[in-house]
């Protein structure tokens, strides 16, 4: 819906902000508790509104080049950037493990050394089975991640040189 984006352009102010998302419906029984599957009472048709309704809500800031919003797949969006692009990036897409993994090893490669790499629901159960901390944890063990922060949910890591 574009909530905490919203706060990112009001407090960042950031030069130039990406939103990523497919705003597609997931109905296997797996998607049973999430915003995009079961929770998502109108199907597609309710996350082709939402996908709408970011667009509206960012419409002055999409004019002037400042919000990018790009509807697919984070593996397929991202891969279109060269690497190093990104000062930070904040993941808060598909929270089953694999996904989760998928995402942080591109966001290290498309985000600038000393960038963040940052996200949310870092925590254990929820209905991703505590996918996202899993992935967190055995991605910032890995060469080059430091990990900042762990605060209310939220994961902060940096790319180290």
């Amino acid at each position: 819906m574009g909530d905490f984006s919203q706060r990112i352009v009001e407090t960042v102010t950031p030069t130039e902000l990406h939103l990523i998302d497919p705003w597609e419906h997931q109905s296997s029984a797996e998607y049973k508790q999430a915003w995009y599957g079961g929770e998502a009472h109108g199907g597609q048709d309710e996350m082709n509104k939402r996908y709408a309704h970011v667009c509206k809500r960012f419409e002055e800031q999409i004019l002037d080049k400042r919000v990018k919003v790009h509807r697919g797949l984070s593996n397929e969006i991202l891969s279109q950037f060269p690497n190093e692009f990104f000062d930070w990036v904040y993941i808060d897409g598909n929270h089953l493990y694999e996904f989760v993994k998928a995402d942080l090893e591109l966001c290290f490669d498309k985000t600038k050394a000393e960038g963040f790499i940052t996200g949310d629901d870092y925590i254990d159960g929820g209905w991703w089975k505590g996918g996202v901390k899993k992935a967190v944890d055995e991605f910032s063990r890995k060469p080059g991640i430091q990990l900042v922060e762990i605060r209310h949910r939220q994961f902060v890591l940096r790319k180290v040189t």
